[in-house]
């Protein structure tokens, strides 16, 4: 777990809003806290109006029994007052637009300076536990393509969180039980016997597994290779044919997932991913957790024996009203109550599921599983079972992660030769790189379906996000490169540059720039606020496209350049612009995992 607790940045939009309440208790006075809460500065939608807006006198308006508009104009010529706001003007029904004076934002880049990688830091979290668990691909596999997107955002999310003050578990839950672990052991034993010598006919062997043969990847070889390496013939029955099943399968079964989460760790390590747990579902049922959350919610009397109605829409041929152990599910928000054991006894995969988040709920305060689409009606169950288990007390979320088809020339890549059906991750790796896959993934919300094109993701031009948020930092570090060898490499440390003459920076571009990087810490609580890591990548991204519009412009416009020979000052304040950009760029791509670059090859 990831103890965060990290000072709070002078966010400019924290501080006018915590001004802007104050300016409207004085006009409105005994203003319930309850409105003052709600008030809201945020960025100015054209930036013609000014720096912030803020809906403060809209929400007063029906305390107050007066007109918004009239407030608005109260509260503008208040505001008008502060230190820092050069201009506060009533807007529309009820809106007031806030003008800062150049100072301020100008004061943003040493705030940047001084904090380095802790700028965008809050307490937002205020020390909560949150778990995290994602990827959780059955080990049955080399990781595909549509384990990559949740991957990487359930990392992202995580580290979001963390920077916003969230104490944080990353955790990957090994799906080792079932069907799928025992049809990807009967594969292993197939490749195990053709290691020995064995004739096996494909389909012949097809015939005596459970449910056929599922995994006919070329991934198993090196597998049944080392079975045959250690065992010998020791596993097989007479003629190196198949052994009773007593005789091996264990052996196997330990071997193969051994085998398979060697490889996703490794894979997961290439991606940039360390997790801090990996639970085993076949360890949580061999400890009795499943019996004991069931036995828990028996005990809140939310347990019953019930017949359950047939799928909506159409009856299954086998399905048969049987009675079984049924969860009071709809007590807590689900549409129908959900059943725990079979007519048999045994327990239900719900029920498994319930037993793994129970264990995980005695250490966190907010439970959140990155999922992929398929998994939607998942959602509702799982939630009303933490609220059960943990009186409320524990909050459940889930971010679901679309698929993303991937393409080349125009074409989609439908499968690998090694997996032999489907794009594994290390393809998509060994193609573009750990950074272009990350970032690429956090260009678009988690539900969104995705595109994800391996010749654009490559290609040097500015519609490349990655490329450009790349560059972008590169340039910086060029030019700082470059001022080190005009002025010394003492001159342009971040320490040196705080004390540079930042009101030189008046150019409106400088401005609008030094605008960009001051909503960077409000962007990280949102971010971190609505689960969704994709917005960091965005406003990478819109930073980029500022610092590049300075850069061009310098190039029509001497006095935008960033190194003055015979103008020490105005470069060391265009210098401290320049690593303030720098260094946001850092904080961002280090929520994201993404590596930055010091030069484009």
């Amino acid at each position: 777990m990831s103890d965060s607790s990290p000072p709070t940045t002078d966010c400019l939009f924290a501080r006018y809003q915590a001004q802007v309440r104050d300016a409207l208790r004085a006009v409105v006075p005994g203003l319930p806290d309850e409105v003052a809460a709600r008030v809201e500065v945020t960025p100015a939608r054209d930036p013609a109006h000014g720096d912030m807006a803020t809906n403060a006198a809209l929400l007063a308006a029906k305390i107050a029994r007066r007109k918004p508009a009239d407030i608005a104009r109260d509260l503008a010529d208040k505001l008008a007052e502060l230190p820092g706001i050069a201009r506060a003007e009533a807007a529309g029904p009820g809106f007031v637009n806030l003008a800062l004076k150049p100072e301020v934002l100008q004061s943003v880049a040493l705030s940047v300076l001084r904090e380095g990688a802790s700028f965008g830091d809050s307490r937002l979290g205020d020390g909560q536990c949150v778990n995290v668990e994602y990827v959780s691909a059955n080990p049955t596999g080399p990781m595909h393509v549509g384990h990559c997107r949740g991957a990487v955002v359930g990392d992202a999310l995580a580290n979001l969180l963390a920077k916003t003050g969230h104490r944080v578990t990353k955790e990957y839950y090994i799906n080792d039980a079932g069907a799928q672990v025992i049809a990807l052991t009967w594969a292993t034993y197939w490749r195990y016997l053709q290691a020995i010598g064995t004739n096996v006919d494909e389909e012949a062997f097809s015939a005596l597994t459970p449910t056929g043969l599922q995994y006919r990847g070329d991934y198993l070889i090196p597998i049944g290779e080392a079975l045959a390496k250690e065992h010998g013939k020791a596993l097989a029955g007479p003629d190196g044919q198949a052994a009773p099943q007593e005789v091996w399968f264990d052996i196997v079964r330990a071997a193969a997932l051994e085998a398979m989460m060697a490889e996703i760790r490794e894979d997961l390590s290439a991606l940039g991913i360390q997790h801090e747990v990996f639970s085993s579902e076949a360890e949580i049922l061999a400890g009795g957790a499943v019996d004991q959350a069931i036995a828990a919610l028996d005990a809140k009397g939310l347990l019953y024996e019930g017949v359950l109605e047939p799928p909506k829409g159409k009856t299954p041929e086998d399905w048969e009203p049987r009675p079984q152990t049924l969860f009071r599910a709809t007590q807590f928000g689900d549409d129908v109550d959900r059943a725990l054991r079979k007519s048999d006894g045994s327990n239900t995969y719900f029920a498994n599921d319930i037993g793994y988040h129970a264990q995980k709920a005695r250490e966190a305060d907010v439970l959140i599983d990155v999922l992929g689409a398929d998994h939607g009606g998942y959602v509702s169950r799982m939630r009303a079972a933490v609220s059960a288990l943990t009186d409320n007390k524990t909050g459940f979320e889930v971010v679901m992660c679309q698929i993303v088809r991937v393409v080349k020339g125009g074409e989609p890549v439908r499968m690998s030769k090694r997996a032999g059906t489907f794009v594994t991750l290390r393809d998509l790796l060994d193609e573009v790189g750990k950074d272009a896959v990350r970032f690429t993934m956090l260009t678009r919300k988690a539900d969104a379906q995705m595109e994800f094109d391996l010749d654009a993701v490559v290609a040097q031009t500015r519609d490349n996000p990655v490329f450009y948020v790349q560059y972008a930092h590169a340039r910086c570090r060029s030019v700082l490169r470059a001022a080190e060898t005009m002025f010394g490499e003492e001159s342009v440390t971040p320490e040196a540059l705080t004390s540079a003459e930042i009101g030189r920076l008046d150019s409106e571009t400088e401005l609008a720039l030094l605008r960009r990087m001051s909503t960077f810490p409000r962007v990280v609580e949102a971010a971190a606020q609505a689960r969704e890591p994709h917005r960091i990548a965005y406003y990478c991204g819109e930073l980029a496209a500022d610092f590049h519009a300075l850069w061009n412009k310098g190039r029509e416009d001497t006095t935008l350049r960033f190194l003055h020979e015979n103008d020490r000052a105005a470069s060391m304040a265009k210098l401290a612009l320049v690593a303030s950009v720098a260094s946001v760029l850092r904080c961002g791509l280090a929520i994201l995992g993404v590596e930055p670059v010091e030069e484009m090859r």
